[in-house]
């Protein structure tokens, strides 16, 4: 099943409506090869669901842990994984590119 833009935004209005902690995670910046395109979105429940894709897969386990945080503080933050980074490794971004994601709490 694709998920949409719209599917990713209604589902994170309608987790709020159910009183879920929420945030949303926005592609910002892409350089190099990079699985998805700027604008590409996630929303991620207190609970660690989430419906979307901001690296096609290899990087969205560590936005949802960093996405935690960012529900419980309300704090957002910008975080970047690329193949010069230890961590994106860790994390599976070996497709040569660099992204950065924005994570705020959806209130």
């Amino acid at each position: 099943m694709d998920v949409t833009e719209s599917d990713v935004l209604a589902a994170a209005e309608r987790w709020r409506r159910e009183g879920r902690g929420v945030a949303l995670a926005t592609v910002l910046e892409t350089w190099g090869s990079a699985p998805r395109p700027v604008g590409s979105r996630l929303v991620i429940d207190a609970d660690g669901n989430f419906l979307g894709s901001v690296s096609g897969g290899c990087v969205e386990g560590a936005v949802v842990g960093e996405a935690a945080d960012v529900i419980a503080s309300g704090t957002p933050r910008t975080l970047e994984f690329g193949v010069a980074d230890e961590t994106a490794w860790k994390v599976g971004l070996s497709c040569g590119g660099k992204i950065a994601v924005f994570v705020e709490r959806v209130d």
